[in-house]
């Protein structure tokens, strides 16, 4: 049992040192992105939300 789990852990330790990890700018740019995306799409359901809260007001 023992074993297995040195041997899961050096085989991390090994996939860690192939991972491609992005920089510190890339990092920041996709960051950026998703926050802006995230925003964009909130105020698209605000939006939608209010319309659908005055619609539904004057129908009833």
């Amino acid at each position: 049992m023992v074993g297995k789990i040195r041997s899961f852990i050096q085989e991390s330790k090994q996939e860690f040192k192939r991972v491609n990890w992005p920089t510190f700018p890339e990092t920041m740019r996709l960051t950026a992105i998703v926050v802006i995306f995230s925003l964009a799409v909130a105020l698209f359901l605000g939006l939608l939300d209010s319309v659908f809260t005055f619609l539904l007001g004057r129908i009833l």
